[in-house]
Parts: structure tokens; sequence; C-alpha cells
């Protein structure tokens, strides 16, 4: 074999690699999996596997036929405009709710109902943290393009206004079958963006390759990234627990005691339910807000040595 030939096999190989790249590649496909497992086990401490995972494109009109029926679906905000969405098939949504309130997945079948607002509040962290953690693993991929910079925005318990809202272009669609807490209920997350990226393109490796190797630079980039991502607060009036049992027989119009809850004594915790800082309800400009306040420690009764113990009993005898 001559130098010529070496020469062409060797372009060769380079265009068929850079058509991959402007393709996308699997990139998104293989990073999926991976990263639907470790948002539900960050987010709610469920676990998840991806049994198959399947990749496709879809016009508008094919898309609508897609989710499954009872699923919630979450419609996605994006770069431009750009409007996409994400269905859990009802099964799992039940799955996923349990989790949060019982602390188990339940081995009786969910019972068939419209997905509601407080659904779509429970699993839009979960949303968020597999989206986010599909733009960090493509960092470096060309699917970064159509599948970066997605983040939830609404919810719908029903698919037909979807023919409205989103755009008549193609989109592409990464339909997972999922299975939790080692088979204790299956279920699907579909996913559909649109297919023509608006969004960023990704870092060619050498440059990532500079970065790491730049010392201080990398580090003060990182830090922006990380100062940048959305930290979700949720300010708490108080929380209770009661037996499902009492739970699920609540009727409008009940009431429900709060006990010691104070509009001064105003809590404010991460994802994760820790409180990190306190506050008290007021106004701002007509609207609520809550005015940060110094954390007050509860008062700790003092511990008693035993010769103090021996004088209160003199006291009390004497």
């Amino acid at each position: 074999m001559t130098n010529l030939d070496d020469q062409t096999i060797l372009r060769r190989k380079v265009a068929h690699a850079a058509a991959n790249a402007a393709q996308g590649g699997p990139g998104a496909d293989r990073s999926w999996r991976v990263v639907l497992a470790r948002a539900a086990r960050d987010a709610m401490g469920l676990g998840l596997d991806v049994v198959r995972l399947s990749q496709s494109r879809a016009s508008l009109s094919e898309l609508l036929d897609l989710p499954p029926g009872g699923a919630l679906i979450a419609v996605l905000e994006g770069p431009a405009d750009g409007l996409g969405l994400m269905a859990i098939s009802a099964p799992l949504l039940a799955a996923m709710t349990e989790i949060q309130t019982i602390g188990r997945v339940s081995a009786l079948a969910p019972v068939a109902r419209k997905p509601t607002r407080t659904d779509a509040s429970m699993v839009a962290g979960f949303i968020d943290t597999a989206l986010t953690g599909l733009e960090v693993a493509l960092a470096e991929e060309a699917d970064l393009l159509w599948a970066g910079s997605f983040r939830y925005a609404s919810f719908l318990d029903d698919p037909r206004p979807l023919g409205l809202l989103l755009e008549d272009i193609a989109y592409r669609v990464l339909s997972a079958e999922v299975s939790v807490e080692g088979g204790a209920r299956l279920g699907q997350i579909l996913m559909a963006l649109p297919s023509e990226g608006r969004g960023t393109r990704p870092r060619k490796a050498a440059n990532v390759m500079a970065d790491a190797l730049a010392g201080p630079a990398f580090t003060a980039g990182l830090a922006v990234l990380v100062e940048g991502t959305n930290c979700v607060l949720q300010a708490v009036l108080h929380r209770m627990s009661q037996p499902l049992s009492a739970v699920m027989a609540l009727q409008v119009g009940d009431v429900l005691p709060l006990g010691m809850a104070s509009v001064d004594r105003v809590g404010f915790e991460g994802l994760d339910g820790q409180r990190i800082a306190e506050g008290r309800l007021g106004q701002n400009r007509g609207m609520r807000a809550v005015r940060l306040v110094p954390h007050v420690a509860p008062a700790v009764a003092p511990v008693l040595e035993s010769h103090d113990i021996k004088d209160l009993q003199r006291v009390a005898v004497g």
C-alpha cells in the first residue's frame, strides 16, 4: 500500500468522524440512561433502572400520539423559546409520589386518576435534575446543540392542548422503559425536543483539556458554572405527618390544625428538606414576601449534676 493510499484512507476516516459529529452521534442516547437513574436517586431517593431505550424522530402529529394514557406531561422550555415535553407514565408517576409520601413503592397497583399540580411539583425537581445532568454529560457532544439548556416550565394533564402549544416541526424523541425499586413498578419516560438544535455548541475536547491544564482559569470557570445553577428554595410554614388512611379520607371543608405554625417562623428548605434559613412572613410592594431573620436555637434544658439533684431533693424534703 502506497503513502497516497494511506492518506486517502485517513481522509475518509476523518470525514466519517466529522459526519457523525455533525449528526449528533449516540451521545444523548447513551447519556440519558445514566442520567435518569442518577436523577431519580438524587432527587427523590428512588432506585430506577432503564430497561430499554430508543431514539427516533417524529413530526408534531406523530408526537401527539406517543404519550401513554394518563401520563403527566411536563412542558419543557429551552433556548430561543423552544418547547419540548416529557411524559411520565401513570404507574411511574405513582411510584415517584409514593416514595416521597410513604417512603416506599407500594406493592398494590396504583389507582387510575388524572395527574394534578401537586404531582407535577413533586416530580419537577427530578425533571430539572435529569435535564441538567444530560446537559453536563453532553458538554463535549454534538447532541448538546439540541438536548441542552431545557428546563421544566409547566404541566398538562391532557395531551390535547399540545397541538396548539408546540411548534409544527420535527422532534427528536427519547423513549425509556424503566423499572423502579428492583421491579416493583414498570413505567415509561418519554422526552421530545426540537430536532433542529438552538442551544450552545459543544466545546471541543482540546479546549476542555487546555482549560483543565490552566489551573486557576478552570477553577474560576467551574465556579461561574456552579453559581449559575438554579437553586430551588421552599418557604415552609409548617410540616405535619398523618396516617395514609387519614390523608386518603380528606374532603373539601376539612380543617387541618397547624399546631406550632407561626408567620414569624417560616423556614427555608432545599429540595432535600434541610432547613437552611428562617424568616418572617409579610408583604413587599403589595406581594407576599419573607424577611430573613437570625436563627433562634430552641432552648435546651440544663443538665443537672448528681450533687444538684441531691440538693433539690433536700429542698423538697425540707
